[in-house]
């Protein structure tokens, strides 16, 4: 079977599409990651999103238009990809869209109920690409219980578990998240969650300071020095030190939490994107220590998403990890661009067999469920 996965993830760089060949499911899943593109985001739909983010920015109706506008570019990049590679319409059983969180409620309190908010509407990706979708993935997730996140661990089980090494997969987008693969475990072994920032802070950061997008290869945070006072501040955050289950986002490590730590320390540029470069690695590699090592010593910590192309921060994850072995994707034969997009792929797979593909040791769900909504194919009758 034929899929296409696309991930639009918090750092909001741009699209990942990802057409992969699968064939069966679940333990007996062998995926084959035929194409790639990264479609870089739109500055203008950028700033959008980050308005929708904003608790008190954005009224319903910037929502209600920015929920179309992103159907449309994520359609509309998709049907450029198709053609650029020539995929048919009939060549895809699904186009799979995780959708842009603009918003997540792990947890019920303050008069709000748990749940979470995708935007890229699944009916506008259908109509221009003429495909059937699959969308929606973490909302029966939420519904069985779960916090809805995070979802990759499944596809990581599914990939990459071992009967002689004790793994760590770590996604570095916008949030960082783990999951924990001890050798030969069973998939009610599995441990996964987010461990707090990947690029987020640091992006920000950057823009802030040097008017620029990221942090290309770490230059910028190797040049700086830390900050003591803010990184041992950072250090406090209650949430890195939050037992498992849990998952959050921007919300509380986006614009607003940096507007904040630039407000109250005045250092040179440089030495804040080196502390919230050195706060990302520790967090990740804390959580590690905190959770994941009560049997034993991790051998492999393997990076994926955007966070594998800083070698400062991989280098700072390597001296928080001390004695694991900190690599990439591509050392295992994979594309630490193209995970998440595959693994999508792969859940819609699981969808289209009618098989759960959450996984209630990450979500803390009461229940395995199938995920993600079905918009049929568009059979024009012109």
């Amino acid at each position: 079977m034929k899929y296409i996965g696309l991930m639009s993830g918090t750092s909001l760089d741009g699209l990942d599409i990802a057409y992969c060949s699968i064939d069966g499911f679940y333990t007996s899943t062998n995926v084959q990651l035929l194409a790639y593109k990264e479609v870089k985001m739109p500055k203008q739909l950028k700033e959008k999103i980050q308005f929708a983010c904003n608790k008190e920015g954005a009224h319903t109706d910037d929502i209600c238009s920015l929920n179309f506008e992103l159907g449309t570019w994520f359609g509309e990049s998709t049907k450029q990809f198709m053609d650029e590679n020539a995929i048919r319409c009939e060549d895809i059983d699904a186009i799979c869209s995780h959708g842009q969180t603009v918003y997540h409620i792990p947890e019920s309190g303050n008069g709000l109920v748990r749940s979470t908010l995708q935007l890229g509407e699944a009916a506008v990706i259908a109509w221009i690409t003429g495909c059937r979708v699959i969308s929606d993935f973490r909302s029966m997730d939420m519904a069985a219980g779960g916090e809805g996140a995070p979802l990759v661990p499944y596809a990581d089980y599914l990939l990459y578990r071992s009967n002689t090494k004790r793994r760590v997969l770590v996604n570095i987008g916008g949030i960082s998240n783990v999951t924990y693969l001890d050798q030969g475990c069973m998939e009610e072994d599995v441990v996964a969650f987010d461990t707090g920032p990947g690029n987020m802070m640091i992006d920000e950061a950057m823009r802030q300071f040097f008017q620029k997008e990221y942090d290309k290869d770490g230059e910028v945070a190797r040049s700086g020095k830390i900050v003591d006072s803010l990184f041992k501040e950072l250090q406090k955050e209650p949430y890195i030190h939050a037992a498992p289950p849990k998952s959050t986002g921007r919300e509380l490590f986006g614009k607003q939490r940096v507007e904040k730590i630039l407000a109250k320390y005045k250092e040179d540029g440089k030495d804040i994107v080196a502390t919230l470069t050195h706060f990302t690695a520790w967090s990740i590699a804390e959580n590690i220590h905190q959770f994941l090592e009560g049997n034993g010593n991790v051998d492999e910590v393997i990076v994926s998403g955007g966070g594998a192309h800083n070698h400062f921060l991989l280098e700072l994850i390597q001296y928080y990890m001390h004695h694991a072995k900190v690599m990439c994707q591509e050392d295992l034969g994979f594309s630490s661009d193209a995970k998440e997009a595959v693994c999508f792929a792969l859940l819609g797979n699981e969808t289209l067999h009618l098989h759960y593909s959450n996984m209630k040791s990450a979500t803390g769900a009461k229940e395995k469920v199938i995920l993600g909504n079905i918009t049929p194919a568009i059979r024009r009758l012109e």
